[in-house]
């Protein structure tokens, strides 16, 4: 940055550099017009200092302006240097108890939910970690931005407002005392001069519209002609159209239109173009033109540079008043005085009224700045917050009507601050009062809703996006009021009645527009063609659904308002109904001698509508009235007798029968809007002002009434008035054959009216119907919806409607009804119901969905016959009604109701097969049941001396009337105990005869007359046992059955088995011969088992028998057949990586022949372990390529796999896949041809090896030079004294079939292809090298994922695993026969110097460099490739040992030279043992040949403890390595867990078992090998400090330790800022799990290009920390993100849970978040298993929308 400012500077105006502040603030103490004086500074300096060209300097400008401009406001502010002068006042203030930190961004917030008044109070984090709140149930989110910590302000909290940091400052807070008296008075003066001065400039500038001229009073002498080109942000354009239109527009690049974009994104506006007015002009019309085509054009203007830097530092203004007046409270003071003094124009001309009339017509970048600053001024003076309340209230509606049509989001509108004014409870109280603001809230609202249709009620237009978004900018009115409303008032004045009252009548006013709206007809004959607008009316009902709730709790805190609120609710009702003049005629209905006129009226054919606000009010209300007992006290003054029974229940009901006549399937063609307004209706969200209410009309209007004038109101609305008042309907119907579906219908509408009757009765669970209070009821919610099942917290909390804080006020009953089951690795905890609570459920509960009614039914039933009792579900007993609801019971008994029982109850023992159905039958057995339980109660609690009037069992008993005599209801009963066509309801009836026997017992007990009753009852029990009996018998006879089947299958299946013998024999072989297992192998007798070397204990040929999963057919693995393959998936990895910086610049021309110990990066290659035919998948990979090729002309959707990149997914476990590798005999036991008894020793061994290489090196040579001298070559040849037996001209033959071959190269070249990222060439010499590295890379992860489990290394691993590590290493053995000769022996040549020195080899890695098993399965793979052209009868196994012994003493002086262990003095007993000698002895050979550059060391113990411990993963990949190369069964010892196995290594690797021994054996040429290898310049100059090296045992690669507490996270992604958009916050923070980055995800600001595509930063980190993969964690959604390569990605679960076992993915519940360990661990050994791509595969194939996703943009 420096060097581009230089000449900047030197270019300035020197007269800036000179420009002092202290002595322009002198000028300024002189001056008489001190504005003037200001203005021209400000006029001269701010257009050389800000917008200079093209692009700003953010730091330059600063640096500027704060010496010439800020500078000297400070040092006239203070009277001398700032620097003192504001210490001292910082000194003088008292520290605030307010916190007020205006919340960033993504910050984590904190709300207590035991004392948050409402839950807009918030603490930020530091606050929160200090409360007392923090044990309490707390409630996080992450804040939006805007918004400031709530600490220390007491009616934000019911206790603990202060943290401990804000309580110090509470300790001397006297009455308000006035903050200026800290102040001199001189400084009081010139801090309101310059206050003034600098607070009106930035206004005026900041308002200014002009876009070319200045106010008069900044003018410049002489004017430049440069113009910037401004563009403004808005919210219908989106990124994409503003990047495009910007490259044309401006003809920038692609990546400077991004900037742009993001900067108008971020500050609401930007330059885009700079230079005179024409140039910018012409850029303008050129945005304006592509813009305006769809919708409104972006906002551009061309404004002057000078206007724009007055502009810039009107901003900058603004923040440094900000910064200042927090130096002390008296110059908040002021300067709020300042902005809220009235200007000379009267109304609204204060400078804070300016500001706010004009927000809607600022950029974003400068409304930001002054919310900012009124947060930080206004709403912390607690004198002038109210003075700013009653302004924001003047202004209410000119403020929301510019937030209206405003396209800019709620956060970034000043209306905004609603929510800090309004919900201050005194506030919210002195604005109500005094400013009426209840009114003029719900004035504005009405006013935006102006669409009303004839009768004055709401009407929506189509609902298209346009309409909604303008609906939600209106429903923030509600918002509003649901904030005044929040906090209850403790005492009331006349004023806050008289004004609450007002507010209730507007209220009213719009609930009035609201009844009756969106009106339904039912559709006869064809289905609705427009389905009619039904969405904006139940959204407006959703929005309103807390403040009718809120209006209603308000007036229950005081009798007068309540009693005169039911008046005015009472009044609009009656005006709504008009009093039944709509035309219809009064018709008179008659049944049983009883008879009531009511109106004609047919929901099925006349307009009905769902919405009835007044109604349902007026009915939270009566409820009201009766739970206070203001109508026992003062029943003069309630207008109860003036109602109209008749008229309240008319609506409710017709809303009801609506229910149910879409439940019958009458309404079908009036589409779906109808269904779904049935469905809100009835949903938790809006069901309490709505459903419940209507029920709680329809009791009030039945408790007045009388019961049976109900009853026949009802059968006439639900149209079945008919059937009940024919006789013999049931006779007629069977007779005549009717339409079968008007029979259905009538059916389902009979049992509506039967499950409303129900309801009306049992339901009295609300305070004020019942005699329950508010948890009675949520328990009773519980209790039912964990009937139907278990649940999780967060489901049960969505299925109980939520009051205005959000609460269910579930947690404080759960205890009481639920038990608590933690989950497990997967899944959530669970709430099961306590067995006890089962005998309160009710089946007709009337919150039950269809399906739920059903599948609590059925799960109770269940529990029942679980504990063995009778599956009766009679209905629970009841608490007694409220006295003004007292009445309702009295339906039961009603000769209605007999009449609708009795008939049913006939019709059913009649069983005519259509009338009646079994639904309509359990509902009158449970209306009966509740009448019985009534009476019971009844008589229990009866007083002295009063008669029980309610009377149902003697009604019961009595026969019906004359003419048709037809039984009573009881006799009907005991005959349908016995139909057989009633299994199911047997026991209820059983049940209700009993109930009816005791209630009878108790009535002759009280009654003292002896009646003969019991033999009925001797009887019934008698039939009760004779019934058990039978049921008894017939169990038996069906067990008995059971047994007799169950003996004759298994005749079948014995026999079966016997005539297929040899089918069985074979399969069993063949699950023999897959599985790796040969402990049941005859060989493994009792002699160690040896896994290589001249002694390799011999295992005698298996046949493998497989079956290919394509064609089915089985067959033998041999040599010469045709091949079979294991779909595989060859990936790069980091998982072991040490070391994830380095990359590979050039991928053609790196050479990975050594590994670094690092294991920077490695193939891994897995598989699933399905086997095929190499031609079938061949056939099958052909087809998928087609079907791909087909489906991209078809749709651009990706696949969870890339068939260019080769994959595919398994055939049969649609495992993703990407190669296949054949399957092969052990490799060694074909090419190891000849055995002598004599083997040579090491030393033999190397010095032929070495002669072998000469030999061949020489020949390369010859082979190599142009033959021009022919006949001197011959000579040279024989000059070279061949070894003998070496016979290098000698090619053996390939053993393996065409087709075997074939897959060996296809399976190479995948794995070079892959692991070095470049393009497939199956000539390429690295091919091999690729291939024995993916062998010994996947073997490290294995043993790496062993060894972390603590499992025994052989112990039985997943046979997938088996089976792959098997075939890769058997591969990697036998990949040499398709490589070229003289290749492979090449690779072997210069691994074999890396150890060996020869005489041509200079540029080999020095043994620090070398990870020695990737080299141990280099040298063991390639050295068949020498030694098939050696007949000097040494054998391979003789080379692998000698090579694994050089190998193993090599890691070890790897291991002396790395191992840094501090010495401590706990030598041990033992330390003379001649093992810890040798080491020792070993030790100071090394410390010799380094110059002692090693440091000394003393203890043999702790050198042989190192050198143990840092061989042993060597050891047991070793072991793991030649266990599948020779197959050679692991010994029994090595698989028992908990051991260290190093002896039994030793034996099977057959190591002596003091491995120290290798180098006395050898000691001649070790000498000569340990010195070669210590005097390579790398090994000193490690010694010295000037490098690192790895050291030994490599510590596991682990995920990030990620903290308990979830909100740390949050918190340290609030602070986390986009490192390219400078100091921006990131929008999607995103970590790495692998390596701990914070990232900038989902972002155009932080996209990278990678291989020719622009990529958002997780993909890009995938590629640079994980090759490919990545595992991340999205902080703010909390969620966990797979991503694999650029087109592969999934959503997993996270660790985190909270307290009752749940993740919360999009934080949206808000409970607090811990660490859960073992699903971390469970992500972590995903990606050790390097199963994060097959992870992402499944979920593809599992979920198609995840295949749509850009995961590359993440």
């Amino acid at each position: 940055m420096a060097s581009e400012l230089e000449p900047e500077v030197q270019g300035l105006d020197r007269s800036l550099l000179e420009c002092s502040a202290e002595e322009t603030a002198g000028k300024w103490l002189q001056a008489t017009d001190l504005t003037r004086e200001v203005n021209q500074h400000l006029a001269y300096y701010v257009p050389k200092i800000y917008c200079r060209g093209p692009n700003p300097f953010p730091q330059k400008e600063d640096m500027l302006a704060h010496q010439v401009l800020l500078g000297p406001m400070e040092w006239y502010l203070c009277g001398e240097d700032p620097e003192l002068g504001f210490s001292k006042l910082e000194q003088t203030n008292k520290p605030s108890h307010l916190c007020g930190r205006v919340f960033k961004v993504g910050e984590p917030t904190y709300s207590c939910r035991d004392c948050a008044v409402d839950p807009t109070c918030v603490l930020c984090m530091e606050c929160f970690l200090g409360s007392i709140h923090r044990d309490h149930r707390y409630r996080m989110t992450t804040s939006g931005g805007g918004g400031f910590c709530d600490c220390g302000d007491t009616e934000a909290w019911k206790e603990g407002p202060y943290c401990q940091k804000h309580e110090l400052n509470t300790s001397e807070i006297e009455e308000e005392e006035d903050p200026l008296v800290h102040l001199s008075e001189d400084v009081i003066a010139r801090t309101y001069n310059i206050f003034a001065i600098m607070f009106r400039y930035a206004v005026e500038i900041l308002t200014w519209e002009k876009e070319s001229e200045l106010p008069p009073d900044l003018e410049m002498v002489e004017k430049s002609d440069t113009y910037y080109c401004m563009l403004f942000n808005d919210e219908v354009h989106t990124y994409e159209q503003v990047i495009y239109t910007l490259q044309k527009a401006v003809n920038c690049t692609q990546k400077e239109a991004i900037g742009f974009a993001t900067t108008v994104d971020r500050d609401g506006r930007r330059s885009v173009r700079y230079g005179d007015f024409q140039y910018c002009e012409q850029a303008k019309s050129v945005i304006v033109r592509n813009t305006s085509r769809q919708t409104k054009p972006l906002k551009v203007q061309v404004m002057h540079s000078s206007i724009v830097a007055h502009q810039n530092f009107g901003l900058k203004l603004l923040s440094w008043l900000g910064s200042i007046i927090g130096y002390s409270d008296g110059l908040r003071r002021i300067l709020c005085q300042v902005g809220l003094q009235e200007g000379p124009n009267g109304e609204n001309s204060s400078l804070v009224d300016r500001l706010m009339l004009s927000d809607s017509k600022l950029w974003k970048g400068a409304r930001s700045v002054y919310h900012q600053l009124f947060m930080s001024s206004l709403l912390m003076d607690l004198k002038y917050k109210k003075l700013f309340a009653v302004r924001f209230a003047k202004n209410y509606e000119r403020l929301q009507s510019d937030y209206v049509t405003d396209d800019h989001d709620r956060e970034f509108s000043v209306a905004d601050l609603s929510v800090q004014i309004f919900t201050v409870p005194s506030l919210a109280r002195m604005l109500i009062t005094e400013e009426n603001l209840m009114t003029i809230i719900i004035k504005t609202f009405m006013d935006h809703l102006r669409h009303r249709d004839a009768q004055g009620r709401f009407q929506f237009e189509r609902y298209t996006a346009l309409q909604a978004f303008k609906f939600r900018r209106v429903q923030s009115l509600i918002l509003d009021l649901k904030y005044v409303l929040i906090s209850k008032p403790t005492e009331w004045s006349d004023d806050l009645r008289q004004k609450f009252l007002e507010g209730f009548d507007a209220f009213l006013e719009l609930l009035k527009c609201m009844q009756g709206m969106d009106p339904v007809t039912r559709q006869v004959g064809q289905h609705i063609e427009m389905e009619p607008e039904w969405e904006a009316a139940f959204t407006l009902q959703m929005k309103l659904t807390h403040v009718i709730s809120m209006m209603q709790d308000w007036c229950a805190l005081d009798e007068k308002v309540l009693i005169e609120a039911y008046k005015k609710c009472l009044a609009v009702l009656t005006q709504c109904h008009g009093g039944f003049t709509d035309g219809e005629q009064p018709v008179t209905l008659s049944i049983c001698g009883h008879s009531v006129e009511t109106i004609r009226y047919c929901v099925s054919k006349e307009k009905v509508s769902i919405h009835l606000p007044v109604s349902r009010l007026l009915a939270g209300l009566h409820v009201l009235v009766s739970k206070s007992e203001v109508a026992y006290k003062f029943p003069e003054l309630l207008p109860l007798s003036e109602l109209s029974p008749p008229m309240l229940i008319e609506h409710p009901l017709r809303c009801l029968v609506l229910c149910a006549q879409v439940h019958a399937g009458m309404w079908r063609r009036n589409g779906f809007s109808l269904v779904n307004q049935i469905y809100y209706y009835h949903n938790v969200k809006c069901r309490r002002e709505m459903f419940d209410k209507d029920i709680v009309m329809l009791q009030t209007g039945v408790s007045m009434m009388d019961p049976n004038h109900f009853l026949m109101i009802m059968l006439s609305r639900f149209e079945l008035h008919q059937i009940f008042s024919t006789p013999d309907y049931g006779k007629k119907i069977s007779s005549e054959t009717t339409h079968k579906d008007l029979v259905q219908q009538n059916n389902t509408l009979i049992e509506e009216m039967l499950y409303l009757i129900i309801m009306l009765v049992g339901e009295r669970f609300s305070p004020g119907v019942g005699q329950v209070n508010a948890t009675d009821e949520i328990k009773r919610e519980i209790i039912h919806q964990l009937s139907i099942k278990p649940m999780a917290h967060s489901e049960l909390v969505k299925s109980l409607p939520e009051d205005e804080n959000k609460e269910t006020g579930m947690e404080s009953v759960i205890e009481a009804v639920a038990h608590f089951k933690k989950p497990g690795l997967t899944g959530r905890g669970m709430y099961e119901l306590k067995p006890e609570c089962a005998k309160e459920f009710n089946l007709y509960f009337y919150h039950f969905s269809r399906a739920e009614q059903s599948k609590a039914e059925e799960a109770q039933r269940k529990l029942k016959r679980q504990n063995k009792e009778d599956t009766a579900l009679p209905p629970p007993v009841l608490p007694p009604f409220c006295p003004l609801f007292a009445s309702l019971v009295n339906i039961l008994q009603s000769d209605v109701m007999l009449l609708i029982m009795r008939t049913v109850l006939q019709w059913t023992v009649e069983h005519n097969g259509h009338v009646w159905s079994e639904s309509m039958l359990q509902r009158v057995l449970h209306l009966i049941g509740m009448a019985l339980q009534e009476e019971k109660q009844h008589l229990e609690n009866v007083m002295e001396e009063h008669v029980v009037t309610f009377t149902f069992t003697q009604k019961i008993s009595k026969p019906g009337e004359a003419p048709n005599n037809s039984p009573s209801i009881l006799a009907m009963l005991e005959t349908l105990q016995n139909a057989p066509y009633l299994e199911v309801h047997k026991d209820m009836i059983r049940w209700i005869l009993k109930t009816f026997n005791a209630i009878k017992k108790i009535r002759e007990s009280s009654s003292t007359s002896p009646v003969a009753e019991t033999e009925g009852t001797i009887m019934e029990e008698s039939s009760r046992d004779k019934d058990k009996a039978e049921r008894k018998r017939k169990a038996e006879i069906a067990r008995l059955r059971r047994e007799k089947i169950m003996a004759q299958m298994s005749e079948m299946q014995r026999h079966f088995i016997d005539e297929n013998k040899e089918l069985f024999q074979q399969t069993l072989e063949l699950d023999a011969s897959i599985s790796a297992v040969l402990d049941n192998s005859p060989v493994v007798s009792d002699k160690t088992l040896t896994a290589l070397g001249p002694a390799q204990t011999r295992v005698p040929e298996q046949r493998q028998f497989v079956t290919c999963i394509l064609c089915q057919e089985e067959q033998e693995v041999k040599v010469e057949s045709r091949a079979m393959v294991l779909a595989a998936f060859v990936q790069r990895s980091t998982v072991l990586s040490k070391n994830r910086s380095k990359f590979i610049q050039d991928p053609e021309k790196y050479d990975p022949l050594f590994m670094h110990p690092d294991l920077s990066c490695g193939t891994h290659t897995g598989s699933c372990g399905h086997i095929m035919h190499a031609h079938c998948w061949q056939r099958y990979f052909d087809s998928v390529q087609a079907k791909e090729q087909r489906r991209q002309q078809r749709l651009r959707l990706h696949t969870s796999y890339d068939v260019e990149n080769g994959e595919f997914l398994c055939p049969l476990c649609e495992c993703l896949s990407n190669t296949v590798i054949p399957l092969l005999l052990p490799p060694r036991n074909i090419f190891n041809t000849l055995h002598f008894s004599d083997q040579p020793n090491l030393t033999q061994w190397i010095r032929t090896i070495s002669q072998q290489i000469k030999a061949l090196q020489v020949l390369r040579k010859e082979e190599n030079t142009p033959n021009t001298a022919l006949s001197r070559n011959l000579e040279n040849v024989d000059e070279l004294q061949l070894p003998e037996g070496f016979r290098p001209d000698f090619h053996p033959k390939n053993p393996y079939s065409e087709s075997i071959k074939e897959m060996l190269t296809t399976f190479g070249t995948a794995t070079y292809k892959v692991g070095l990222k470049v393009h497939p060439n199956e000539e390429d010499p690295r091919v091999p090298i690729m291939c024995w590295g993916s062998c010994a890379y996947t073997i490290q992860s294995i043993e790496r994922i062993l060894s972390d489990e603590d499992k025994p290394l052989f112990s039985p691993l997943p046979c997938r695993l088996d089976d792959c590590l098997r075939s890769l290493t058997r591969f990697a053995a036998a990949h040499w026969t398709v490589a070229s000769l003289s290749v492979v022996q090449g690779h072997f040549c210069k691994l074999f110097a890396s150890l060996v020195p020869g005489d041509n080899h200079g540029d080999l890695p020095c043994i620090l460099d070398i990870d020695m098993f990737h080299l141990l399965v280099g040298l063991v793979l390639a050295f068949p490739a020498l030694q098939c052209q050696d007949f000097s009868g040494i054998s391979l196994g003789t080379g692998d040992l000698h090579v694994f012994h050089l190998v193993t003493m090599a890691h070890i002086i790897q291991v002396l030279l790395t191992s840094c262990t501090e010495e401590n003095g706990m030598d041990q007993e033992n330390a003379s043992g001649e093992e810890e000698l040798a080491v020792l002895a070993l030790y100071k050979t090394l410390h010799q040949y380094t110059g002692s550059a090693l440091k000394e060391m003393h203890s043999g113990w702790h050198l042989l403890r190192n050198v143990r411990a840092g061989i042993m993963p060597f050891l047991r990949c070793s072991a793991l390595f030649f266990h599948y190369l020779n197959g050679v069964p692991s010994p029994p010892e090595i698989q028992a867990s908990g051991t260290s196995h190093f002896e039994h290594l030793c034996n099977y690797l057959s190591l002596p078992n003091n491995f120290i021994c290798l180098f006395q054996e050898n000691k001649e040429i070790m000498k000569l090998l340990i010195e070669s290898w210590c005097h390579n310049i790398e090994v000193k100059r490690y010694l010295e400090g000037e490098r690192d090296a790895i050291s030994y045992p490599r510590e596991s690669n682990k995920l990030i330790d990620l903290p308990e507490d979830y909100s740390s996270l949050i918190n340290q992604a609030s602070n986390f800022s986009c490192p390219k958009s400078g100091g921006d916050k990131s929008r999607a923070p995103t970590l790495c799990l692998v390596c701990g980055t914070l990232l900038c995800s989902q972002s155009y600001c932080c996209q990278t290009e990678l291989e020719g595509e622009d990529v958002g930063a997780c993909t890009a980190h995938t590629y640079s920390c994980g090759s490919g993969v990545g595992i991340f964690l999205r902080v703010r959604e909390c969620q966990v993100l797979f991503l694999a390569g650029k087109t592969k990605g999934c959503f997993y679960s996270p660790p985190y849970l909270d307290d009752y076992g749940e993740t919360d993915q999009g934080l949206r519940r808000g409970n607090p978040l811990h660490l859960c360990r073992e699903r971390f661990k469970k992500i972590q050994k995903l990606w050790h298993q390097h199963s994060i791509t097959e992870e992402i595969g499944h979920a593809q194939e599992a979920n198609q929308t995840l295949v749509g996703i850009d995961w590359q943009h993440l």
